[in-house]
Formats: structure tokens, C-alpha cells, sequence
């Protein structure tokens, strides 16, 4: 197995934080031997950005960045009155790979829990409709989330937890759901992240997905630390070799198979044959 099949599925490459290195930072990701990139969307706005910024890297990367388009509940308050219909536009483009990133934050509520929860029905009706994979969002928020998302288990092509931060109660139910669990640099930070790192082993491989979720959630364990706080692609490695230390499984393994689902659930091309 060769470690070049890691596939970050979640990174905010449209984030001011980037605009002076981009390209560099995707190239820094190619060096550590990432396979693909999956820019997030994170409003209308975003997601059009999202696209934008994969197609104008094609020719320098080409195959290697993909995105996503959807409403994250943060911004629920601001959609337009045809938000939906510009998502649906957007979701018929060759590049983007699913819907969301949507779901429901009630932790810190930066809208309205009730046009959350109608702004993420109607992401998840959407996602049913273009039979497209759900990237979901979920903090304080699990019961009226997973309440939501149940009626679609068998009706959307797959569903991905992003930054998955539950409880084991939460992560059996979400297994138990076919539901795909993305792992991010918080389960590398033994003071917050110790109730994931108990539970980690309970996700089976042929459900796991790693993300760096950059700019945001640095692995505390990186060596030497980085100059900034602000994390890269490059540093899924990490990730994937946390993963490892606390499973005891192989991280090769860990990379190929967690690289397998991605490709599997976003429909990114194989590459050099890799996934035979």
C-alpha cells in the first residue's frame, strides 16, 4: 500500500487564511502525498467559490480538487428566497461532489434554530432529489439532526458526519445508520478531544474518513509544531497516524481504505488504478 491514496474530504480552501499561498498549500498537499482535495461550501456564496477555485486549478492540478455545495447552518438566516434553485445549479456541476455542508449547530446559534432546521430539510430533500451524498454538520443538535436526516437513510446515496465530535451513544447510531464518520485533528488533542479518542475504535474501516477541516484544528500532535496556528491539507498524515496509535491498526491500511470510502461515497477518479 502506498500512503500517496490519502484523500482529505473537508477543507475550507476558500478561507481568507489561504489567499496569499494557495497554490502552494495545494502543492504542499501533493508533496505529502495527498491524492485529493474536497473544498467545502459553506453558503451559496462559498460554494460558488468552492467551484470556481476548482476549475481555475485544473490545468496546474488537474483531478485533484473537487467540492461541495450546500448551506452550513451558521448562515441559514441569510438565504435568498431561491437559494435552493441556485444550489441545484450548482450541484449539476461535474466538480461538486455533494450537498452541504448543512446541518444544525444549536451550540452557538448564529441562527435560528427553526430556519436551521427548514433551510437543513430542504438540503436534505435536495440531496435525495439530485441523488447526491449529504456533508452534514452537527453540534448540540443530535436528536432533531438525526430525527431529520432518518426518513433519507435509504433514499440519499450516502450521509458523512462531518468533524464527528459525539458521544458513543451517537457514533453506534450513526454506524448503525450506514452513516460514514469523518475524523479531523481533534481526536490529536488529548485535553478536548479524549471522549473521541475513546470511542474511534468503534468506527469500522469501511466507514471512516479523515479531514483536516483547514484552516480550523491543527493536530496538537504535529513535530516540529508549525510556525502558525493554521492548518494545511499536508498534515492529514497526522490524522491517519493518531488513528493508528490508538486502533493498533496499520496506518498504510488506515490511508488506503479511508481513501477507498472517499472515493466510493464523492465518486473521485481512481487514479494510477489504485482502488482495484
Amino acid at each position: 500500500m502506498n500512503k500517496s491514496t490519502l484523500i482529505d474530504i473537508g477543507v475550507n480552501l476558500t478561507n481568507k487564511r489561504f489567499e496569499k499561498d494557495r497554490e502552494e498549500v495545494i502543492r504542499r498537499a501533493q508533496i505529502a502525498q495527498l491524492n485529493g482535495l474536497l473544498v467545502t461550501g459553506t453558503s451559496v456564496e462559498e460554494s460558488q467559490k468552492a467551484l470556481t477555485l476548482c476549475r481555475y486549478y485544473q490545468t496546474i492540478f488537474p483531478d485533484f480538487l473537487y467540492s461541495t455545495a450546500g448551506v452550513h447552518p451558521h448562515d441559514a438566516d441569510h438565504v435568498s428566497p431561491d437559494y435552493l434553485d441556485q444550489l441545484r445549479m450548482l450541484a449539476k456541476q461535474e466538480e461538486v461532489k455533494a450537498i452541504g455542508e448543512c446541518g444544525l449547530d444549536f451550540n452557538r446559534n448564529f441562527s435560528e434554530p427553526a430556519q436551521q432546521q427548514k433551510v437543513f430539510s430542504e438540503q436534505v430533500a435536495l440531496a435525495a432529489e439530485m441523488q447526491m451524498p449529504l456533508f452534514l454538520h452537527q453540534r448540540d443538535a443530535f436528536e432533531p439532526w438525526f430525527s431529520t436526516l432518518s426518513p433519507y437513510l435509504s433514499k440519499v446515496p450516502a450521509m458523512v458526519a462531518h468533524c464527528f465530535t459525539g458521544s458513543k451513544s451517537e457514533l453506534i447510531q450513526c454506524i448503525a445508520a450506514d452513516m460514514y464518520i469523518g475524523i479531523t485533528g481533534w481526536l490529536c488533542d488529548e485535553r478536548r478531544g479524549q471522549s473521541l479518542r475513546d470511542i474511534v475504535s468503534l468506527i469500522p474501516l469501511n466507514r471512516l474518513l479523515i479531514e483536516t477541516d483547514a484552516p480550523y484544528l491543527t493536530p496538537r500532535t504535529i513535530r516540529p509544531k508549525p510556525k502558525g496556528s493554521r492548518n494545511e491539507p499536508c498534515y492529514l498524515p497526522f490524522i491517519a497516524k493518531e488513528i493508528a496509535s490508538i486502533t493498533g491498526l496499520d496506518q498504510e491500511e488506515i490511508a488506503w481504505q479511508t481513501s477507498r470510502n472517499a472515493k466510493k461515497v464523492f465518486d473521485f477518479p481512481s487514479k494510477k488504478e489504485m482502488y482495484k
